[in-house]
Protein backbone atom coordinates (compact mmCIF):
# COMPACT_ATOMS: atom_id res chain seq x y z
CA UNK A 1 0.00 0.00 0.00
CA UNK A 2 1.49 3.36 -0.89
CA UNK A 3 1.06 7.05 0.82
CA UNK A 4 -1.77 9.39 -0.38
CA UNK A 5 1.03 11.96 0.03
CA UNK A 6 2.04 14.56 -2.84
CA UNK A 7 4.99 13.78 -5.35
CA UNK A 8 6.58 16.59 -5.27
CA UNK A 9 10.12 16.75 -7.04
CA UNK A 10 13.17 17.66 -4.65
CA UNK A 11 14.72 20.19 -7.74
CA UNK A 12 17.49 22.95 -6.90
CA UNK A 13 15.16 25.73 -8.28
CA UNK A 14 12.77 25.02 -5.09
CA UNK A 15 15.56 25.65 -2.80
CA UNK A 16 15.72 29.57 -4.55
CA UNK A 17 12.07 29.78 -4.93
CA UNK A 18 12.25 29.27 -0.78
CA UNK A 19 14.66 31.51 -0.33
CA UNK A 20 13.02 33.81 -2.14
CA UNK A 21 10.02 33.86 0.06
CA UNK A 22 11.53 32.79 3.19
CA UNK A 23 15.29 34.04 3.13
CA UNK A 24 15.00 37.35 0.57
CA UNK A 25 17.02 39.43 3.25
CA UNK A 26 19.93 37.34 4.00
CA UNK A 27 23.27 38.84 2.84
CA UNK A 28 25.85 37.23 0.12
CA UNK A 29 29.28 38.97 0.50
CA UNK A 30 32.13 38.31 -2.01
CA UNK A 31 35.86 38.71 -2.22
CA UNK A 32 35.72 39.63 -5.74
CA UNK A 33 39.01 38.22 -7.74
CA UNK A 34 39.39 42.35 -8.39
CA UNK A 35 40.33 42.61 -4.80
CA UNK A 36 37.15 44.10 -3.54
CA UNK A 37 34.04 43.22 -1.55
CA UNK A 38 30.51 42.20 -3.86
CA UNK A 39 27.72 42.35 -1.19
CA UNK A 40 24.25 41.58 -2.13
CA UNK A 41 21.20 39.48 -0.56
CA UNK A 42 19.72 36.51 -1.86
CA UNK A 43 17.01 37.91 -3.66
CA UNK A 44 19.49 39.68 -5.95
CA UNK A 45 21.26 36.57 -5.96
CA UNK A 46 17.85 34.74 -7.32
CA UNK A 47 16.90 37.21 -9.74
CA UNK A 48 20.14 37.20 -11.70
CA UNK A 49 20.42 33.43 -11.45
CA UNK A 50 16.83 33.24 -13.63
CA UNK A 51 19.11 36.29 -15.48
CA UNK A 52 21.60 33.49 -16.03
CA UNK A 53 18.63 31.12 -17.19
CA UNK A 54 16.85 33.16 -19.65
CA UNK A 55 20.87 33.83 -21.35
CA UNK A 56 21.53 29.64 -20.96
CA UNK A 57 18.24 29.03 -23.14
CA UNK A 58 18.64 32.02 -25.92
CA UNK A 59 22.50 30.41 -26.13
CA UNK A 60 19.97 27.31 -27.12
CA UNK A 61 21.64 25.07 -24.11
CA UNK A 62 19.12 22.38 -23.57
CA UNK A 63 18.00 19.91 -20.88
CA UNK A 64 21.02 17.47 -20.04
CA UNK A 65 23.79 19.78 -21.70
CA UNK A 66 26.90 20.14 -19.43
CA UNK A 67 28.43 23.35 -18.84
CA UNK A 68 31.71 23.79 -17.36
CA UNK A 69 33.15 26.34 -14.68
CA UNK A 70 36.36 27.16 -13.51
CA UNK A 71 35.64 29.51 -10.75
CA UNK A 72 36.76 30.97 -7.08
CA UNK A 73 34.05 31.00 -4.31
CA UNK A 74 32.12 34.00 -5.14
CA UNK A 75 28.08 35.49 -5.97
CA UNK A 76 28.58 34.83 -9.70
CA UNK A 77 29.35 31.04 -9.10
CA UNK A 78 26.57 30.89 -6.81
CA UNK A 79 24.32 32.20 -9.34
CA UNK A 80 25.49 29.49 -12.10
CA UNK A 81 25.05 27.02 -9.24
CA UNK A 82 21.25 27.34 -9.74
CA UNK A 83 20.45 28.87 -12.83
CA UNK A 84 22.47 26.13 -14.28
CA UNK A 85 20.79 23.35 -12.74
CA UNK A 86 17.44 24.86 -12.69
CA UNK A 87 16.98 24.70 -16.40
CA UNK A 88 17.91 21.28 -16.50
CA UNK A 89 21.64 21.31 -17.80
CA UNK A 90 24.28 19.76 -15.38
CA UNK A 91 26.79 22.15 -13.71
CA UNK A 92 30.53 20.54 -14.14
CA UNK A 93 32.90 22.13 -11.81
CA UNK A 94 36.94 22.07 -13.19
CA UNK A 95 39.81 22.20 -10.43
CA UNK A 96 42.17 24.28 -11.69
CA UNK A 97 44.75 22.78 -9.53
CA UNK A 98 44.93 19.57 -12.12
CA UNK A 99 47.77 19.26 -14.60
CA UNK A 100 46.86 20.16 -17.58
CA UNK A 101 46.43 16.91 -19.60
CA UNK A 102 43.80 15.65 -16.64
CA UNK A 103 41.51 19.18 -17.39
CA UNK A 104 41.56 18.04 -21.22
CA UNK A 105 40.27 14.46 -20.07
CA UNK A 106 37.76 16.10 -17.99
CA UNK A 107 36.26 18.61 -20.31
CA UNK A 108 36.22 16.46 -23.04
CA UNK A 109 34.88 12.87 -21.19
CA UNK A 110 31.91 15.66 -19.40
CA UNK A 111 31.21 16.80 -23.31
CA UNK A 112 31.21 20.55 -21.74
CA UNK A 113 29.35 22.96 -24.21
CA UNK A 114 30.63 26.03 -22.67
CA UNK A 115 33.16 27.02 -19.82
CA UNK A 116 32.24 29.60 -17.47
CA UNK A 117 35.83 30.96 -15.93
CA UNK A 118 37.19 33.49 -13.53
CA UNK A 119 39.65 35.33 -14.63
CA UNK A 120 43.15 34.41 -12.82
CA UNK A 121 42.07 30.84 -15.00
CA UNK A 122 41.98 31.97 -18.30
CA UNK A 123 45.43 31.09 -18.97
CA UNK A 124 44.83 27.54 -17.94
CA UNK A 125 41.79 27.13 -20.29
CA UNK A 126 43.98 28.87 -22.95
CA UNK A 127 46.43 26.20 -22.78
CA UNK A 128 44.57 23.60 -23.52
CA UNK A 129 41.49 25.21 -25.89
CA UNK A 130 42.94 23.69 -28.86
CA UNK A 131 42.02 20.02 -27.56
CA UNK A 132 38.22 20.72 -26.56
CA UNK A 133 36.21 18.91 -28.96
CA UNK A 134 32.41 20.42 -27.66
CA UNK A 135 33.11 23.65 -26.17
CA UNK A 136 31.28 25.98 -28.45
CA UNK A 137 32.35 29.53 -26.12
CA UNK A 138 33.69 30.50 -22.95
CA UNK A 139 32.48 32.96 -20.76
CA UNK A 140 34.28 35.04 -18.54
CA UNK A 141 33.08 35.72 -14.92
CA UNK A 142 33.45 39.56 -15.32
CA UNK A 143 32.49 43.36 -16.18
CA UNK A 144 33.08 44.37 -19.53
CA UNK A 145 35.85 46.46 -18.99
CA UNK A 146 37.75 43.51 -17.22
CA UNK A 147 37.24 41.59 -20.42
CA UNK A 148 40.82 40.48 -21.58
CA UNK A 149 41.28 42.15 -25.45
CA UNK A 150 44.39 39.71 -26.19
CA UNK A 151 42.46 36.61 -24.71
CA UNK A 152 43.89 33.49 -27.25
CA UNK A 153 40.21 32.17 -26.77
CA UNK A 154 37.58 32.02 -29.44
CA UNK A 155 33.70 33.03 -29.18
CA UNK A 156 35.11 35.40 -25.53
CA UNK A 157 32.07 36.09 -23.67
CA UNK A 158 31.76 38.71 -20.83
CA UNK A 159 29.46 36.86 -18.21
CA UNK A 160 27.86 40.39 -17.25
CA UNK A 161 27.11 41.17 -20.38
CA UNK A 162 25.20 37.72 -21.49
CA UNK A 163 22.82 38.19 -18.19
CA UNK A 164 22.43 42.40 -18.31
CA UNK A 165 19.44 42.80 -20.55
CA UNK A 166 17.88 38.95 -19.50
CA UNK A 167 14.24 39.00 -17.64
CA UNK A 168 14.57 38.76 -13.90
CA UNK A 169 11.38 36.66 -13.89
CA UNK A 170 11.92 32.96 -15.57
CA UNK A 171 9.48 29.42 -15.67
CA UNK A 172 11.76 26.79 -14.03
CA UNK A 173 10.81 23.71 -15.73
CA UNK A 174 9.19 20.64 -13.37
CA UNK A 175 11.64 17.31 -14.04
CA UNK A 176 12.04 14.17 -12.43
CA UNK A 177 13.84 14.93 -9.01
CA UNK A 178 16.43 12.13 -10.12
CA UNK A 179 17.32 14.03 -13.17
CA UNK A 180 21.13 15.31 -13.31
CA UNK A 181 22.50 18.06 -11.52
CA UNK A 182 25.46 18.44 -11.16
CA UNK A 183 29.11 16.60 -12.12
CA UNK A 184 32.32 16.39 -10.08
CA UNK A 185 35.72 14.41 -10.88
CA UNK A 186 37.77 12.50 -8.77
CA UNK A 187 41.12 14.22 -8.02
CA UNK A 188 42.25 10.82 -8.01
CA UNK A 189 46.27 10.20 -8.17
CA UNK A 190 46.38 7.11 -10.62
CA UNK A 191 45.08 7.19 -13.75
CA UNK A 192 42.39 9.20 -15.16
CA UNK A 193 39.82 11.13 -13.11
CA UNK A 194 36.11 9.42 -12.79
CA UNK A 195 32.72 11.58 -13.07
CA UNK A 196 30.62 11.93 -9.95
CA UNK A 197 27.08 12.78 -11.36
CA UNK A 198 24.44 14.20 -8.97
CA UNK A 199 20.77 14.43 -9.18
CA UNK A 200 18.29 17.01 -7.84
CA UNK A 201 17.44 14.61 -5.12
CA UNK A 202 20.48 13.21 -4.17
CA UNK A 203 22.10 16.86 -3.83
CA UNK A 204 18.70 18.32 -1.91
CA UNK A 205 18.87 15.12 0.81
CA UNK A 206 22.81 15.75 1.47
CA UNK A 207 22.03 19.40 1.83
CA UNK A 208 18.96 18.85 4.59
CA UNK A 209 21.10 16.10 6.40
CA UNK A 210 24.22 17.70 6.28
CA UNK A 211 22.98 20.68 7.72
CA UNK A 212 21.22 19.76 10.61
CA UNK A 213 21.62 20.16 14.82
CA UNK A 214 24.35 17.09 14.88
CA UNK A 215 26.00 17.82 11.59
CA UNK A 216 26.86 21.14 10.32
CA UNK A 217 24.42 22.26 12.65
CA UNK A 218 23.25 25.63 10.43
CA UNK A 219 20.67 27.88 11.43
CA UNK A 220 19.57 31.45 9.90
CA UNK A 221 21.71 32.76 12.64
CA UNK A 222 25.22 31.19 11.14
CA UNK A 223 27.38 33.41 9.12
CA UNK A 224 29.08 30.86 7.38
CA UNK A 225 33.06 31.41 5.27
CA UNK A 226 33.29 28.01 3.19
CA UNK A 227 36.80 28.20 2.43
CA UNK A 228 36.54 25.12 0.45
CA UNK A 229 36.12 25.15 -3.06
CA UNK A 230 33.16 25.84 -4.99
CA UNK A 231 34.40 23.70 -7.45
CA UNK A 232 35.35 20.50 -5.17
CA UNK A 233 32.05 18.72 -4.44
CA UNK A 234 29.94 21.54 -4.43
CA UNK A 235 31.68 22.63 -1.58
CA UNK A 236 30.38 20.21 0.65
CA UNK A 237 26.75 21.89 -0.30
CA UNK A 238 26.90 24.50 1.50
CA UNK A 239 25.97 26.97 -1.33
CA UNK A 240 22.29 24.92 -1.23
CA UNK A 241 22.09 24.58 2.28
CA UNK A 242 22.67 28.11 3.67
CA UNK A 243 19.92 29.10 0.92
CA UNK A 244 17.20 26.45 2.14
CA UNK A 245 18.34 27.81 5.87
CA UNK A 246 18.92 31.85 5.38
CA UNK A 247 22.67 31.57 6.71
CA UNK A 248 25.09 34.84 5.50
CA UNK A 249 27.17 32.96 3.32
CA UNK A 250 30.78 35.02 3.32
CA UNK A 251 33.26 33.73 0.44
CA UNK A 252 36.89 33.90 0.56
CA UNK A 253 37.53 34.64 -3.74
CA UNK A 254 41.13 33.29 -3.82
CA UNK A 255 42.06 35.36 -0.96
CA UNK A 256 42.71 32.60 1.77
CA UNK A 257 45.77 33.52 3.27
CA UNK A 258 45.88 34.12 7.10
CA UNK A 259 45.13 37.32 7.09
CA UNK A 260 42.52 37.83 4.68
CA UNK A 261 40.49 34.90 6.45
CA UNK A 262 40.95 36.91 9.49
CA UNK A 263 39.59 40.04 8.38
CA UNK A 264 36.99 38.17 6.67
CA UNK A 265 35.70 36.73 9.89
CA UNK A 266 36.26 40.03 12.23
CA UNK A 267 34.09 42.31 9.97
CA UNK A 268 31.68 40.17 8.60
CA UNK A 269 30.95 38.34 12.25
CA UNK A 270 31.99 34.41 10.83
CA UNK A 271 30.71 32.22 13.02
CA UNK A 272 31.69 28.88 11.39
CA UNK A 273 34.21 28.00 9.37
CA UNK A 274 34.62 25.47 6.62
CA UNK A 275 38.00 24.24 5.13
CA UNK A 276 41.15 21.79 4.75
CA UNK A 277 43.69 21.52 7.73
CA UNK A 278 46.17 23.47 5.77
CA UNK A 279 44.08 26.61 5.73
CA UNK A 280 43.26 27.01 9.28
CA UNK A 281 47.36 26.03 10.25
CA UNK A 282 48.03 29.30 8.25
CA UNK A 283 45.01 31.19 9.92
CA UNK A 284 46.41 29.98 13.59
CA UNK A 285 50.25 30.97 12.40
CA UNK A 286 48.89 34.52 11.89
CA UNK A 287 46.77 34.45 15.04
CA UNK A 288 49.71 33.63 17.02
CA UNK A 289 51.71 36.14 14.74
CA UNK A 290 49.70 39.02 15.46
CA UNK A 291 48.82 37.85 19.30
CA UNK A 292 44.97 37.86 18.41
CA UNK A 293 42.21 35.68 19.12
CA UNK A 294 38.78 35.18 17.29
CA UNK A 295 35.74 36.50 18.76
CA UNK A 296 33.09 35.51 16.61
CA UNK A 297 33.64 31.67 15.68
CA UNK A 298 31.99 28.71 16.93
CA UNK A 299 33.07 26.22 15.35
CA UNK A 300 35.44 25.02 12.32
CA UNK A 301 34.42 22.24 10.27
CA UNK A 302 37.98 20.28 8.75
CA UNK A 303 37.47 17.91 5.88
CA UNK A 304 39.48 16.64 3.32
CA UNK A 305 42.58 15.30 5.74
CA UNK A 306 42.63 15.01 9.47
CA UNK A 307 43.17 17.88 11.88
CA UNK A 308 46.27 17.03 14.59
CA UNK A 309 45.32 17.00 18.17
CA UNK A 310 47.82 20.52 18.52
CA UNK A 311 45.37 21.65 16.34
CA UNK A 312 42.00 20.91 18.29
CA UNK A 313 43.83 22.04 21.51
CA UNK A 314 45.11 25.42 19.39
CA UNK A 315 41.38 26.38 18.60
CA UNK A 316 39.62 25.21 22.24
CA UNK A 317 42.24 26.83 24.40
CA UNK A 318 43.35 30.11 22.57
CA UNK A 319 39.87 31.25 20.92
CA UNK A 320 37.63 28.92 22.70
CA UNK A 321 36.50 27.53 18.78
CA UNK A 322 35.24 23.78 18.80
CA UNK A 323 36.62 22.19 16.27
CA UNK A 324 34.36 18.92 14.36
CA UNK A 325 36.31 16.60 12.11
CA UNK A 326 34.17 16.16 8.85
CA UNK A 327 34.65 13.03 6.68
CA UNK A 328 33.36 11.97 3.15
CA UNK A 329 34.00 11.84 -0.66
CA UNK A 330 33.15 13.12 -3.74
CA UNK A 331 31.62 9.28 -4.44
CA UNK A 332 29.40 10.49 -1.33
CA UNK A 333 28.33 14.55 -2.05
CA UNK A 334 30.65 14.40 0.27
CA UNK A 335 29.58 14.32 4.09
CA UNK A 336 29.22 11.09 5.70
CA UNK A 337 30.41 11.31 9.20
CA UNK A 338 30.75 14.24 10.97
CA UNK A 339 32.48 14.87 14.86
CA UNK A 340 29.70 17.14 16.16
CA UNK A 341 30.09 18.81 19.51
CA UNK A 342 27.70 16.73 22.09
CA UNK A 343 26.47 16.33 25.89
CA UNK A 344 28.57 14.02 26.28
CA UNK A 345 31.59 15.65 25.31
CA UNK A 346 30.56 18.18 27.97
CA UNK A 347 30.85 15.72 30.99
CA UNK A 348 34.78 14.45 29.74
CA UNK A 349 38.03 15.53 30.60
CA UNK A 350 39.39 18.15 27.86
CA UNK A 351 42.30 15.60 27.37
CA UNK A 352 39.79 12.96 26.52
CA UNK A 353 37.62 15.03 24.58
CA UNK A 354 40.38 16.23 22.26
CA UNK A 355 41.05 12.33 21.70
CA UNK A 356 37.47 11.43 20.77
CA UNK A 357 37.33 14.92 18.63
CA UNK A 358 40.77 13.29 16.04
CA UNK A 359 37.90 10.85 15.11
CA UNK A 360 35.83 11.40 12.33
CA UNK A 361 32.85 11.53 13.93
CA UNK A 362 29.49 9.63 13.65
CA UNK A 363 27.76 8.63 10.89
CA UNK A 364 24.76 11.51 10.10
CA UNK A 365 21.44 10.52 9.32
CA UNK A 366 21.35 9.41 5.06
CA UNK A 367 24.65 7.28 5.47
CA UNK A 368 25.20 3.81 6.54
CA UNK A 369 28.59 2.96 7.29
CA UNK A 370 29.94 -0.58 8.68
CA UNK A 371 33.71 -2.28 8.12
CA UNK A 372 34.64 -5.87 6.63
CA UNK A 373 37.33 -7.99 5.86
CA UNK A 374 38.50 -8.92 2.64
CA UNK A 375 36.02 -11.79 1.97
CA UNK A 376 33.22 -8.93 2.78
CA UNK A 377 32.48 -10.23 6.38
CA UNK A 378 31.15 -7.49 8.80
CA UNK A 379 33.44 -6.69 11.58
CA UNK A 380 32.85 -6.09 15.02
CA UNK A 381 32.15 -2.46 16.10
CA UNK A 382 34.17 -2.55 19.08
CA UNK A 383 36.74 0.70 18.10
CA UNK A 384 40.02 -1.39 17.61
CA UNK A 385 39.51 -4.25 14.92
CA UNK A 386 40.41 -2.50 11.40
CA UNK A 387 38.31 -2.95 8.30
CA UNK A 388 37.46 -1.90 4.81
CA UNK A 389 34.96 1.04 5.50
CA UNK A 390 31.70 0.30 3.48
CA UNK A 391 29.17 3.08 3.03
CA UNK A 392 25.53 3.37 1.41
CA UNK A 393 22.28 6.02 1.29
CA UNK A 394 20.44 8.19 -1.34
CA UNK A 395 23.47 10.70 -1.49
CA UNK A 396 26.55 8.00 -2.61
CA UNK A 397 27.25 6.71 -6.22
CA UNK A 398 25.96 3.63 -7.61
CA UNK A 399 28.18 3.75 -10.86
CA UNK A 400 30.43 6.54 -12.21
CA UNK A 401 29.67 9.15 -14.91
CA UNK A 402 29.35 6.77 -18.29
CA UNK A 403 30.74 3.72 -16.51
CA UNK A 404 28.09 0.56 -17.33
CA UNK A 405 29.13 -1.12 -14.34
CA UNK A 406 28.02 -0.58 -10.94
CA UNK A 407 30.59 0.87 -8.25
CA UNK A 408 29.18 -0.95 -5.64
CA UNK A 409 30.03 -4.48 -3.83
CA UNK A 410 26.61 -6.25 -2.57
CA UNK A 411 24.87 -3.18 -2.57
CA UNK A 412 27.68 -0.88 -0.27
CA UNK A 413 30.48 1.15 -1.86
CA UNK A 414 33.85 0.86 -0.82
CA UNK A 415 35.64 4.15 0.20
CA UNK A 416 38.88 2.60 -0.05
CA UNK A 417 39.64 3.78 3.32
CA UNK A 418 40.35 1.33 6.75
CA UNK A 419 39.11 2.23 9.63
CA UNK A 420 37.98 1.15 13.07
CA UNK A 421 33.88 2.35 14.54
CA UNK A 422 33.50 2.69 18.01
CA UNK A 423 30.92 0.78 20.22
CA UNK A 424 29.17 4.63 20.21
CA UNK A 425 29.58 4.89 16.22
CA UNK A 426 32.41 7.01 16.12
CA UNK A 427 34.65 6.12 13.19
CA UNK A 428 38.08 6.46 13.04
CA UNK A 429 40.06 6.66 9.87
CA UNK A 430 43.41 4.42 10.26
CA UNK A 431 44.59 4.53 6.58
CA UNK A 432 44.23 4.69 2.98
CA UNK A 433 44.06 0.96 1.94
CA UNK A 434 46.83 1.25 0.19
CA UNK A 435 48.74 3.46 2.74
CA UNK A 436 48.31 1.44 5.82
CA UNK A 437 51.73 -0.27 6.85
CA UNK A 438 52.20 -4.13 7.62
CA UNK A 439 55.24 -4.50 9.75
CA UNK A 440 55.76 -7.91 11.03
CA UNK A 441 52.47 -8.73 10.32
CA UNK A 442 51.40 -5.65 12.13
CA UNK A 443 49.07 -2.60 11.30
CA UNK A 444 50.71 0.76 11.92
CA UNK A 445 48.33 3.49 10.97
CA UNK A 446 50.75 6.71 8.71
CA UNK A 447 47.61 9.10 9.54
CA UNK A 448 48.11 8.38 13.49
CA UNK A 449 51.56 8.90 13.19
CA UNK A 450 51.38 12.03 11.02
CA UNK A 451 48.91 13.11 13.47
CA UNK A 452 50.86 12.50 16.79
CA UNK A 453 53.95 13.75 14.97
CA UNK A 454 52.43 17.53 14.27
CA UNK A 455 52.17 18.34 18.11
CA UNK A 456 56.08 17.99 18.22
CA UNK A 457 57.36 21.35 18.29
CA UNK A 458 59.42 22.73 14.87
CA UNK A 459 57.31 20.24 12.94
CA UNK A 460 55.20 22.18 10.56
CA UNK A 461 53.97 19.11 8.48
CA UNK A 462 54.70 15.42 8.23
CA UNK A 463 54.06 12.67 5.73
CA UNK A 464 54.74 8.69 6.80
CA UNK A 465 55.07 5.97 4.06
CA UNK A 466 56.00 2.46 4.40
CA UNK A 467 58.85 1.20 2.70
CA UNK A 468 60.64 -2.21 2.30
CA UNK A 469 62.39 -3.29 4.96
CA UNK A 470 64.34 -7.62 4.98
CA UNK A 471 63.04 -8.49 7.85
CA UNK A 472 59.95 -6.59 8.57
CA UNK A 473 58.94 -6.44 5.20
CA UNK A 474 57.66 -2.84 5.69
CA UNK A 475 59.05 0.14 8.27
CA UNK A 476 57.55 3.89 8.46
CA UNK A 477 59.58 6.64 7.12
CA UNK A 478 58.58 9.69 8.56
CA UNK A 479 58.99 13.30 6.53
CA UNK A 480 58.83 16.34 8.13
CA UNK A 481 58.93 19.97 6.56
CA UNK A 482 59.88 21.78 9.74
CA UNK A 483 59.76 25.61 10.94
CA UNK A 484 62.37 25.95 13.39
CA UNK A 485 66.05 24.60 12.83
CA UNK A 486 65.89 22.77 16.68
CA UNK A 487 64.03 20.21 15.06
CA UNK A 488 66.62 17.79 14.50
CA UNK A 489 65.50 13.54 14.23
CA UNK A 490 66.90 13.29 17.54
CA UNK A 491 63.98 15.33 18.82
CA UNK A 492 61.16 14.19 17.05
CA UNK A 493 61.21 10.44 17.49
CA UNK A 494 62.03 11.62 21.69
CA UNK A 495 59.23 13.57 21.19
CA UNK A 496 56.88 10.18 19.68
CA UNK A 497 58.66 7.55 22.22
CA UNK A 498 56.09 7.93 24.98
CA UNK A 499 52.71 8.43 22.67
CA UNK A 500 53.45 5.68 20.33
CA UNK A 501 53.80 1.67 20.06
CA UNK A 502 57.70 1.43 20.17
CA UNK A 503 57.32 -0.61 17.51
CA UNK A 504 55.64 1.97 15.68
CA UNK A 505 58.43 4.43 15.98
CA UNK A 506 60.14 5.21 12.35
CA UNK A 507 63.28 3.91 11.41
CA UNK A 508 64.32 7.16 10.18
CA UNK A 509 63.26 10.98 9.70
CA UNK A 510 63.74 12.83 6.99
CA UNK A 511 63.66 16.81 6.13
CA UNK A 512 62.60 18.58 3.31
CA UNK A 513 61.99 21.62 2.12
CA UNK A 514 57.76 20.97 1.07
CA UNK A 515 55.56 17.58 1.19
CA UNK A 516 53.85 16.68 -2.10
CA UNK A 517 49.82 17.71 -2.28
CA UNK A 518 47.41 16.52 -4.15
CA UNK A 519 44.78 19.36 -6.36
CA UNK A 520 42.49 19.08 -2.80
CA UNK A 521 44.93 19.46 -0.55
CA UNK A 522 45.64 16.24 0.71
CA UNK A 523 49.35 14.67 1.16
CA UNK A 524 50.20 12.50 -2.22
CA UNK A 525 52.35 9.69 -1.28
CA UNK A 526 53.19 7.68 -3.77
CA UNK A 527 55.87 9.52 -5.15
CA UNK A 528 57.61 9.17 -2.02
CA UNK A 529 56.85 5.40 -1.50
CA UNK A 530 58.57 4.78 -4.61
CA UNK A 531 61.48 7.70 -4.79
CA UNK A 532 62.46 6.24 -1.05
CA UNK A 533 61.38 2.43 -1.38
CA UNK A 534 65.10 1.07 -1.22
CA UNK A 535 65.63 3.53 1.35
CA UNK A 536 66.09 1.23 4.52
CA UNK A 537 67.48 -2.05 2.30
CA UNK A 538 70.21 0.67 1.29
CA UNK A 539 70.70 1.70 4.82
CA UNK A 540 70.62 -1.77 6.28
CA UNK A 541 69.23 -2.82 9.65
Amino acid sequence: MLGNMMTEPLLISGILEHAIQNNSKTEIVSKRVEGDIHRYSILDAAKRSKQLANALVNLGVKEGDVLGTMAVNGYRHFELYFGISGIGAVLHTLNPRLFPEQIDFIVNHAEDKYLFIDLPFIPIIEAVAKNLKNVKGFIVLCDKENLPKDSKLENLMCYEELIKDESEEFDWPTFDENTASSLCYTSGTTGNPKGVLYSHRSTILHAWYSSAGNAMNLTSKSVVLPVVPMFHVNAWGVPYAASMLGCKLVFPGPFTDGESIYNLINDEGVNNLLGVPTVWLGLLNYLDEKDITLKNVNSVLVGGSAAPKSMIKDFQEKHNVFLLHGWGMTEMSPLGTLNQDTAEMDLMELDDRYELQTSQGRAIYGCQIKIVNDEGGTLPNDGKTFGRLMVKGPAIIERYYKSSESALENGWFDTGDVSTISPDGYMRIVDRSKDVIKSGGEWISSIDLENTALGCPGVLEACVVGVAHEKWDERPLLFVVKNSDECTKESVLEYLSDKVAKWWLPDDVIFIDELPHGATGKLLKTGLREDYKNHLITKGD
